[in-house]
């Protein structure tokens, strides 16, 4: 489940507090680094659960109204959501609950966000559909849970800042472990039962490697590549820069010097983005020009033994940005 988009988040948020604390020990900087990777998985997890939380609430809620129903003699209420077959499948999940066994981690003591989320949930079209439909295959029910999350669990407010309260690592988690949420859900198979498996910590081994490498590679290496920014770079004023505008590229540079399948664009682009999510609003545009010049001046020096491909004449505009 830990993918490389989510490994770089990590090793920036890690980098940057590694050279703003006192203490720069790096065994305990890359332990800090592995433990909030894992944190990741541990709300991918609790958010699965959610869906388990939800389900028990409606099915009391539906206990309730048959309690009511049968002294009234008025019509029993549907059962159809309560029991979703998806959502049952979850609930006896062997791999989800030996996570809630090991983890002590529930929704209990936040029942009250749950029952708010079945309220949001049977005011939903969603739902509302769901229940009025005939419907009843597997395929249905996966898929009410799919939209429901879609629409009231990856879109929350509430929510988010619920989960923020209870684990700082969690901040910048969420969207990118909604992702794996909709992904498990949609993979789900009746046959599998109780043995469906979810995803894993890591796809392979390589991607926590990565991990590793990455960090000590930006950490160890940082003089060298702050050396390769000044000199390839005699034409940016480096006092433009944000502090954090600095530890992206070292990181950038730390990947394009250490990994030497991964294409250069691709590496660009994705502390880009990161420059984007983490620094000013001007930082993008800055750090891919910079990226840029030098990426072709360590491949034209001999120290990047990578290609890119050639670049149209273009001239500075004096901000960091280039025009045709």
């Amino acid at each position: 489940m830990i993918n490389r988009e989510l490994i770089r988040i990590k090793v920036v948020q890690l980098t940057y507090a590694y050279y703003q604390n006192g203490n720069k020990n790096m065994d305990v900087a890359e332990k800090e680094l592995f433990f909030s990777l894992s944190k990741a998985y541990d709300l991918y997890n609790y958010l699965l659960e959610l869906i388990v939380a939800v389900t028990k609430e409606e099915r009391l809620r539906v206990e309730i109204a048959t309690q009511r129903a049968q002294r009234e003699g008025t019509e029993l209420p549907s059962q159809k959501f309560a029991y979703n077959k998806f959502a049952v499948q979850l609930e006896e999940n062997k791999m989800l609950n030996d996570f809630v066994e090991a983890q002590k981690q529930t929704w209990a003591d936040d029942i009250e966000s749950v029952r708010k989320l079945c309220n949001q949930i049977e005011q939903s079209e969603a739902y509302q559909a769901y229940m009025a439909s005939d419907d009843d295959s597997y395929e249905a029910n996966r898929e009410v849970w799919r939209k429901l999350y879609k629409q009231l669990i990856q879109e929350n407010s509430d929510l988010d800042s619920l989960l923020e309260e209870k684990s700082l690592y969690w901040n910048d988690d969420k969207e990118v472990v909604d992702t794996f949420v909709l992904k498990t859900i949609k993979r789900f198979d009746p046959e599998a039962k109780a043995d469906q498996e979810l995803l894993p910590e890591y796809k392979d081994e390589e991607d926590k490697e990565f991990a590793r490498k990455l960090f000590r590679s930006t950490i160890l290496n940082a003089e060298q590549y702050q050396k390769y920014m000044s000199d390839a770079s005699r034409n940016w004023d480096f006092s433009r820069l944000a502090y954090m505008d600095v530890v992206i590229m070292q990181i950038a540079l730390a990947e394009m010097m250490t990994f030497p399948n991964i294409p250069v664009s691709v590496t660009i682009n994705e502390y880009v983005d990161l420059a984007k999510l983490y620094s000013t609003s001007r930082s993008g545009n800055y750090i891919n020009g910079m990226l840029d010049s030098i990426a072709r001046y360590l491949i034209q020096e001999g120290v990047l033994m990578k290609s890119m491909p050639i670049r149209e004449d273009r001239r500075s505009n004096g901000n960091g940005n280039f025009r045709s």
